[in-house]
């Protein structure tokens, strides 16, 4: 027996008041509570709503409890994952020092786990005066990491869609519970996978949006923008580093190897300008704190140790963080053959092959957080928000590199034009 669209959405945003729930049941952290407990509420008012028939309602309930309540609070009472301190101490020891790590540090909390360009989230709290203390809720709220981490996010998110889809909406579809990927993006945003991150942290956020725009241009035919925002994901963490290859890939194949090459350039360059300086500042640093302690190889141990396969494995031992190490190693090979193989060939063959290259990653690791893994979740999500589906957005060599390209939205590729826009 099929279930009706509206048992559907029923039932999906009761799973979400369930899982909000086991936050504040399970977890230790002040803000996961809090979260958990507004989040449930906006949930289970957004379950409400769809069972009514008020589906607008309910998405509008599910932000309200899962995002702008919760975010609201966390950022004018001071409080939020330490993330949100790391952020903002590196912005201001930038300001100070030009240095964006502490020098030998002695507990977890003087950890920075994140390259250079991490700290640039943090600048603004610095330029506001504030201390995280008693601040005024002006600077609290216009100094806040995790503002500036979601502005990232949605800015990237917009640009891309003006990439794909030509309008700041774009597309067309019957709504956010429609048939097209339409109204997926603020369901998504509406969700555990970005609203706790948003609220709590923020810090994976600029990563993603910057992800989304890079692959968004790569398959627009815009390979120096594509490298820019490559560029800027790999100066926040080396996690970004499979998007490079992907979006190469897709240009690759799609446009030809020189727009890919010039993506590659860009991309190199541009992460050379943002990363050298405070490398050559603080190489040991930046070797100890960004890649030593995530894996697990620093004096202190990394908190991040959620039960994945990689994590499991490195607690039997040296020999344990060797396997899973050897592992990740060949996971992403395999990935970088079927780059080669079988190439991406629309945004979202892109978005599905970077996302499971990601995954791959965060589950053999030998360090991670069930967390990460919401990143994989919001790109596959994300491209097929801004898709049409039957409609190619990237028609090879159709036009020069930069112009826009593809058919019309709303007139569906033919089937037998070797354009290479067919979805892979």
């Amino acid at each position: 027996m099929t279930l009706s669209r509206t048992a559907r959405w029923t039932t999906g945003w009761l799973f979400a008041a369930a899982w909000a729930l086991s936050f504040p049941l399970f977890s230790t952290l002040g803000p996961h509570r809090l979260w958990g407990w507004c989040a449930a509420a906006g949930y289970l008012g957004a379950a409400a709503a769809t069972a009514l028939g008020r589906r607008r309602t309910a998405l509008g309930a599910a932000l309200l409890g899962a995002v702008a309540v919760p975010l609201l609070w966390l950022v004018l009472t001071g409080q939020g994952q330490s993330e949100v301190a790391v952020i903002e101490r590196s912005g201001r020891l930038l300001l100070e020092s030009g240095r964006v790590y502490v020098d030998g540090p002695a507990h977890v909390g003087e950890y920075t786990p994140y390259l250079p360009g991490m700290a640039l989230l943090g600048v603004p709290r610095a330029l506001l005066g504030g201390d995280g203390g008693g601040d005024g809720w002006a600077v609290r709220l216009l100094g806040d990491a995790r503002i500036w981490c979601a502005a990232a996010l949605f800015g990237c998110l917009w640009a891309a869609r003006r990439l794909l889809v030509g309008g700041p909406f774009g597309g067309s579809g019957r709504g956010p519970f429609g048939g097209s990927g339409r109204g997926l993006l603020p369901v998504l945003v509406a969700s555990p996978v970005v609203a706790l991150p948003l609220a709590v942290s923020g810090v994976d956020l600029p990563l993603a949006g910057l992800c989304c725009l890079a692959l968004a241009a790569a398959a627009s035919g815009r390979p120096a923008l594509a490298g820019a925002a490559l560029a800027g994901a790999c100066a926040l963490k080396w996690t970004a580093l499979p998007a490079v290859a992907v979006a190469v890939a897709l240009l690759a194949a799609c446009r030809g190897g020189r727009p890919a090459v010039r993506c590659a350039l860009v991309a190199a360059g541009g992460t050379a300008l943002l990363v050298l300086p405070g490398a050559l500042l603080q190489p040991v640093e930046l070797w100890r704190q960004v890649f030593a302690f995530p894996t697990g190889r620093a004096a202190v141990p990394t908190p991040a140790s959620s039960p994945l396969p990689g994590h499991l494995l490195a607690e039997l031992g040296p020999w344990g963080w060797y396997l899973t190490v050897g592992l990740l190693v060949v996971a992403g090979l395999a990935v970088a053959l079927s780059l080669f193989v079988r190439p991406p060939r629309t945004v979202v063959a892109a978005a599905d092959r970077l996302a499971l290259g990601l995954t791959l990653a965060f589950l053999l690791a030998p360090a991670g957080r069930f967390g990460y893994l919401a990143l994989p979740v919001l790109l596959a999500v994300w491209a097929r928000s801004v898709t049409v589906p039957g409609v190619s957005r990237v028609v090879a060599g159709s036009s020069r590199v930069g112009s826009p390209v593809g058919p019309p939205v709303g007139r569906p590729q033919a089937r037998n034009e070797r354009s290479g826009g067919h979805f892979a």
